[in-house]
């Protein structure tokens, strides 16, 4: 699933955040820069009647401009309109040819009672809460791509549901057997 989403693109409007998985480590950072924290991207395309797409999540190895701007290199298409809430990094999507779109959100979580940053926040919170009763355990920092990637591939997908499962079987049976040692290479 992981390796089918590596290509997606979003165009037109996209909202756009900032997230992590994972806690805090007793005694450890609290926040931003906590050690056991994964962050991640996450973007959603609306249509023009404000109603979800498509999503891209992405971990990253910080939300400095230069990751920020690869990423979007990678997932957006030009001339989108990136609407965020205003975090420096975000900036970045400009070099990748986006028009960028701040919200300035302020302190505290005003961000999840804005109308333009409702579906990131609603896909946000239905991914984090998928994980948590999903999976009660993993190594954030080894398979948060691989957990994001999932969830991608489901939610781009959620309107064909049987053809979902075929499509996914059909993959698995082409890929052929893969040596143990060749699939620990995917964890890196």
């Amino acid at each position: 699933m992981f390796e089918r989403e590596q290509t997606t693109m979003l165009s037109e409007r996209i909202e756009i955040d900032d997230a992590y998985l994972g806690g805090e480590l007793p005694g450890g950072k609290v926040g931003r820069g906590s050690e056991n924290k994964v962050p991640f991207i996450a973007a959603v395309q609306t249509n023009n009647q404000g109603h979800p797409l498509y999503a891209v999540f992405s971990t990253v190895k910080s939300f400095g401009k230069k990751d920020v701007e690869s990423w979007a290199k990678s997932h957006l298409r030009p001339s989108s309109i990136v609407v965020s809430d205003g975090l420096c990094c975000f900036q970045a999507v400009e070099a990748a040819g986006c028009l960028h779109q701040r919200e300035v959100v302020g302190k505290g979580r005003k961000s999840t009672s804005m109308a333009c940053f409702r579906w990131v926040n609603t896909i946000l919170g239905n991914l984090k809460n998928a994980i948590i009763g999903t999976y009660h355990a993993f190594d954030f920092e080894k398979y948060a791509h691989r957990y994001l990637g999932e969830f991608q591939y489901r939610f781009n997908r959620r309107f064909d549901l049987p053809g979902m499962f075929k499509r996914l079987v059909v993959v698995a049976a082409r890929s052929g057997m893969i040596p143990e040692h060749k699939l620990r290479l995917a964890e890196d």
